[in-house]
């Protein structure tokens, strides 16, 4: 029989809030995180916007010398590590740290640094040199590593890497070492600081991102006939697994119970989703298998929605697919439309937010989509303008990444 694997922490970075009180509680009131770029001059870039953090003082987390040695996206997961860690009072000198893991994802690693050394490297006539910390702070498992080091945790441990997928990869692997019982806690989560030169000029390239500089308030509109492409985010989100006996033993709060995961991939396009969502599917039936239940019993979905025409499209095919036409019962919602597209970070983020709407039984809304394509699959819900208050007793949370990856994760109400 599997163990049974529950939520015990939270941590949250993001463009709408540096907790997760404040994440939760702006995506409830459709707040917006776009704005301009700050990060580098863009007069030359056609996306000038993106969702990036507000109001982080990294020198109040870290010492200079920590910040010159690590890269962004590992300062943004030690945040969201911290937040959680604390959030699940774990003791750890009561806690048998061997049994402790961490698996972190990430889709970009330390692109921040690789861009500011090679360009230095490109412009300096003084002969190629590095800092010595240029290999491991571009390294993508130097998250999972540092979140080690700095609590002592000996258990499993390693980074996943499935582009737009790899949290919800790393929420998956941790909680099968958790059934294997080859752990009792994992500290599971992903963090992306892509928005540098590169990141924006790359997936800028591919036709990728918005363009829609006159309005980047809205410009993620999930579902809209205006949807133009993704925006841009950056930040971090940790969730605390725990074998349930485990976390009854200590007392632990219990958000939710993770009872059902499952992965596959599109085998179609490097980079485009089937447009019948047929991988996501097979991903969404595989977490339902395992969980015991239907899509009759789902009541919410945290969709992967980024506000590309293909992807928004495939997607809703699937739901509408697998549901068999049956949705009425079910809400559904785009939180990208506040946080933007965080890349490998985005499924622990999002998987956070289906916590928190099983937990308080709201779901939150999809801002900005004024006019719904009529080419989308009719009558799902998608929860346009303002969150929902509707009992919540399970919530998928769906993510899909280039190379065909598809990562699936189905939380359920703890009683």
């Amino acid at each position: 029989m599997n163990k049974r694997v529950v939520i015990t922490g939270l941590g949250a970075l993001t463009p709408i809030g540096n907790n997760v009180n404040d994440f939760w509680n702006n995506l409830l009131a459709g707040v917006s995180g776009a704005g301009p770029i700050t990060k580098f001059d863009t007069e030359l870039f056609k996306t000038k916007f993106a969702c990036e953090l507000k109001g982080l003082n990294l020198e109040e987390h870290f010492d200079r010398k920590e910040i010159r040695k690590n890269d962004p996206f590992t300062l943004y997961a030690l945040i969201a590590s911290e937040e959680a860690m604390t959030d699940s009072k774990i003791d750890l000198e009561a806690t048998n740290i061997d049994r402790f893991g961490v698996v972190w994802a990430s889709g970009n690693g330390g692109i921040t640094t690789f861009e500011n050394e090679v360009l230095e490297y490109a412009q300096s006539d003084r002969g190629p040199r590095f800092s010595p910390f240029f290999i491991p702070k571009i390294l993508v498992d130097t998250p999972s590593g540092a979140i080690a080091l700095k609590y002592g945790l000996r258990g499993v441990n390693y980074c996943t890497v499935s582009a737009c997928a790899s949290s919800t990869s790393a929420i998956m692997d941790a909680l099968n070492y958790i059934r294997l019982g080859k752990a009792d806690l994992m500290l599971a989560g992903g963090s992306e600081a892509p928005i540098t030169r590169s990141g924006i000029g790359g997936f800028g390239s591919m036709k990728a991102l918005s363009t829609n500089n006159d309005d980047y308030k809205t410009a993620s509109r999930p579902f809209d006939v205006s949807r133009d492409g993704f925006v841009m985010g950056e930040g971090a989100g940790a969730l605390i697994l725990e074998e349930y006996e485990h976390a009854k033993a200590r007392g632990a709060h219990i958000y939710a119970e993770l009872v059902g995961a499952g992965m596959s991939n599109d085998a179609y396009h490097a980079t485009a989703t089937h447009p019948d969502g047929l991988g996501a599917q097979l991903a969404i039936q595989m977490a339902l298998d395992e969980a015991g239940i239907g899509m009759q019993d789902i009541d919410y979905v945290n969709l992967h929605a980024t506000s590309t025409p293909v992807g928004d499209s495939s997607e809703l095919n699937a739901i509408h697919n697998i549901s068999k036409g049956d949705t009425a019962h079910m809400h559904v919602s785009a939180t990208k439309s506040m946080t933007g597209h965080l890349l490998g970070a985005a499924g622990a983020v999002e998987a956070i937010a289906s916590i928190k709407a099983v937990q308080n039984d709201v779901i939150p809304p999809t801002i900005n989509t004024k006019e719904v394509d009529s080419d989308l699959p009719q009558g799902i819900n998608l929860t346009l303008g303002e969150k929902v208050e509707k009992k919540v007793n399970y919530a998928i949370s769906n993510t899909f990444g280039f190379g065909g990856h598809n990562a699936i994760a189905i939380f359920k109400k703890y009683s």
